[in-house]
């Protein structure tokens, strides 16, 4: 299996660059890849940032890609969480820190709009350090 990196992610889902887009496509659609969630979460980044997608496009479009038969995401129940997270509003990368730290008593952040966001979807265990 293959490990891929978030540029290669970026170019299967944007199609932006037509030469290395196309190599992409030919590498993940006829081989099994490896996606570490760190790339998951620079890709989710990148996209939202760059490229100017919103957080519904985004969502779809990781979902769509994690879902491919050749893609083997790292945690993928982890990022899924982070995912339905994110569908509710809530940062992806706050999203994906509550995930990653579920086996946790709790979350403690200065953040009170994460706290805010974490209490909405009944997340009890996050607060305010």
């Amino acid at each position: 299996m293959l490990a891929i990196d978030t540029n290669v992610v970026v170019r299967y889902l944007t199609g932006d660059h037509p030469e290395q887009s196309l190599r992409a496509r030919q590498l993940i659609d006829t081989r099994p890849v490896f996606v570490a969630v760190t790339v998951i979460l620079e890709a989710e980044w990148v996209l939202r940032s760059a490229y100017g997608y919103d957080q519904t496009e985004i969502i779809r479009a990781l979902r769509g890609f994690g879902g491919l038969a050749t893609v083997e995401v790292e945690e993928a129940a982890t990022v899924s969480f982070a995912l339905d997270l994110a569908q509710t509003g809530m940062d992806f990368a706050d999203a994906l820190h509550l995930g990653k730290s579920a086996h946790c008593t709790g979350f403690a952040t200065f953040d009170r709009k994460l706290v805010k966001a974490a209490k909405a979807t009944g997340l009890e265990n996050v607060q305010e350090a």
